[in-house]
């Protein structure tokens, strides 16, 4: 996202809620210094420190609260049996889809697993497209067809339910940018419960030999499910998993950091040089779906200790940044206008029956079977 993008952004949020208008006692930007972070392939090629813009900031601040706000709604949506099926939520990870975000560019494609909610907001996708996507809602960003895992927008390929199947999907969208010569990259993230498939270690030879320009971001929340990544893995060294691909291991609860070496790997991958594999170390403070318990001993110290929003709101305040009162503004303003767009999502209709057969093509008019036999109905693109 450029930073005309983020001053945008930002002046309309400011425009929601109170209006406070922000001090002009507090510093236009500070100098951080990086969570140590190891690399892989690499000789010392990375900085250890960073400069955060205010607006920046603010506006980094301003995506992660947003980010828990949207997924405690959708945990209590899916308590109270409005959403149905699997929902697999991205609080305490925020740092990192907001991080990468801020690194890459509009035009630069990613792809996800099946925890996708905070990604499809971050990608531009509206609150409401998100909670309708998930109460089955036509106003959902998939018109409540695909529900918590397979959400879409410009540029963002999903949302895949099946545990690595995306890896290889991005490294086919990497392939298609480095074909048109447009200069973008793919990021393509995965969890540590899918780093022991074949297909990831397949995807990165691919990759190699074609010097794809892919990002590969392994969100080491810790679990695959509910086996600790101790137990599933012989080596957690996620980041020296691809040999031959360089790789760096960084602190994913700091949103400064993944933002930084996510800026290293895409000027890597913009130069030429082919993939690149980020390890995030991060966590989540729910099982793997909203039905399956976490580990509370672990959650507790956790949040203590390096939750994603609390150690911005500590950077913000301790380098001048922003106040007390400002942060206070932020989090009113976001709680009010998560309400609204929940109250939108609520109001909006399931499709009538006969759209479930639209969208099965892109693209025109086609028959397509339904479940009897010589059962055909005419699918449209509505999309398109």
């Amino acid at each position: 996202m450029n930073t005309a993008t983020k001053l945008e952004l930002i002046t309309d949020s400011l425009q929601v809620g109170s209006g406070c208008k922000f001090s002009a006692s507090t510093d236009s930007e500070a100098e951080f210094k990086l969570m140590p972070y190891q690399t892989h392939g690499l000789q010392n090629e990375l900085s250890d420190v960073a400069t955060v813009k205010r607006d920046d900031a603010l506006l980094y601040y301003r995506q992660m609260q947003t980010i828990r706000r949207l997924e405690i709604t959708a945990d209590n949506l899916y308590k109270s049996k409005q959403i149905r099926g699997f929902c697999h939520l991205y609080n305490g990870q925020e740092a990192c889809a907001v991080g990468i975000e801020a690194a890459i560019t509009p035009d630069d494609s990613i792809i996800t697993a099946y925890r996708a909610h905070g990604w499809t907001y971050m990608r531009g996708v509206s609150l409401e497209g998100v909670l309708a996507e998930l109460v089955g809602h036509d106003s959902g960003c998939a018109r409540g067809k695909g529900g918590s895992m397979h959400m879409y927008a410009k540029n963002f390929y999903g949302g895949n339910g099946i545990v690595g199947a995306q890896v290889p999907l991005g490294a086919g969208i990497a392939f298609a940018h480095k074909y048109k010569k447009d200069n973008n990259l793919c990021v393509t993230l995965y969890g540590d419960g899918a780093a022991n498939q074949g297909q990831v270690f397949e995807t990165f030879n691919m990759a190699k030999l074609w010097s794809l320009p892919c990002i590969f971001v392994c969100e080491n929340n810790k679990y695959g499910m509910g086996t600790s990544v101790e137990r599933a893995s012989a080596s957690t060294e996620y980041y020296t998993r691809g040999d031959y691909v360089p790789g760096i291991r960084a602190n994913g609860h700091d949103v400064i950091t993944v933002r930084e070496v996510t800026k290293f790997a895409a000027d890597w991958c913009r130069a030429g040089k082919g993939p690149i594999i980020l390890e995030l170390e991060t966590y989540r403070y729910k099982g793997h779906s909203v039905s399956d318990p976490g580990i509370r001993d672990e959650i507790d110290h956790v949040r203590k200790t390096s939750d994603p929003i609390a150690m911005l709101k500590g950077k913000l305040l301790e380098n001048n940044l922003a106040t007390e009162e400002e942060i206070k503004v932020i989090d009113g303003e976001v709680k009010n206008h998560v309400s609204e767009e929940l109250k939108k999502a609520l109001d909006g209709k399931e499709l009538p029956l006969d759209d479930l057969y639209n969208d099965v093509y892109v693209g025109g008019s086609n028959d397509v079977k339904g479940c009897e036999p010589f059962d055909y109905h005419n699918s449209k693109s509505t999309f398109m």
